[in-house]
């Protein structure tokens, strides 16, 4: 792993959420929805492993994104942050405590040289939150950069594009195509109204209107992740955003395949 602020993507899709973001002061994890076995294998090509990794931020108690946890009673140093109602809803499922730092959805504080703010997103969990990760000394060398998580929302709130607005790199939602979930023969009617609702998932076309129409981004390079393995399909995804390319637009756009984990560290000097 190279020097300054990187960042990778391990895996992104309903059978588990999980990114790295290494920084001179720290390693954390955003999410940990895959079993512990899994995330060190997924962290091994990045020369780390859990014992390296300072905490982990969760976004909500979803088991996708939450599941690594049961098996952290080896790994105590971990500090795990986490609103109250999140924690709640985990800690239920465990038989240990783990090191527990709550914050209040809404706020801005310091973990390390990482400036993190939490903001609400509309999704049926207890209290789910995006992430907005700031780090850098803003040298040449580490200049200050931030980045944007953002998946697991029904519907794209004014708060949420503001928070999201000013990020280097966006991590956002782009679960499904409506036709392929109508037409999906796995899922029953009530779980495809949840799917579709304002806390839900985000569709295709609604990823696609918030990158289009929000005006002032800072957007460098755009994650399009979360895609269901059923109700999507990455050449889909990436032909319904081509033309965001145009019009002058200056961020790339990539596709987090759910059928792939561990993509490339980005070095975030380089953004």
């Amino acid at each position: 792993m190279s020097d300054g602020v990187n960042f990778c993507i391990l895996g992104s899709s309903s059978s588990g959420n999980c990114a790295v973001l290494a920084t001179p002061g720290c390693r954390v994890l955003i999410d940990a929805g895959f079993p512990v076995r899994k995330l060190d294998e997924l962290l091994r090509p990045l020369h780390l492993n859990l014992a390296a990794i300072d905490a982990i931020f969760l976004t909500h108690e979803h088991s996708d994104h939450s599941g690594g946890l049961t098996g952290l009673a080896r790994h105590p140093h971990i500090q795990v942050f986490a609103n109250r109602e999140t924690a709640r809803a985990v800690q239920e499922r465990l038989r240990f405590r783990p090191a527990w730092q709550f914050f209040e959805t809404g706020t801005t504080f310091t973990f390390r040289d990482v400036d993190v703010t939490s903001f609400s997103l509309p999704h049926d969990a207890a209290d789910p939150v995006g992430y907005l990760f700031a780090a850098g000394d803003g040298t040449e060398f580490s200049p200050r950069r931030r980045v944007a998580w953002c998946t697991d929302l029904g519907h794209v709130t004014e708060l949420v594009r503001e928070r999201i607005r000013d990020a280097d790199v966006l991590v956002l939602e782009s679960n499904y195509d409506p036709d392929l979930l109508e037409r999906d023969q796995r899922r029953p009617w009530a779980l495809k109204q949840r799917i579709r609702s304002r806390h839900g998932h985000l569709s295709n076309a609604a990823a696609h209107e918030l990158l289009s129409t929000t005006e002032g981004a800072s957007w460098r390079r755009v994650f399009l992740a979360h895609l269901s393995r059923e109700c999507n399909d990455v050449a889909l995804v990436r032909q319904t955003f081509a033309s965001l390319g145009e019009n002058g637009r200056r961020f790339l756009i990539e596709v987090v395949d759910p059928t792939v984990c561990a993509m490339a560290m980005l070095r975030l000097a380089e953004v």
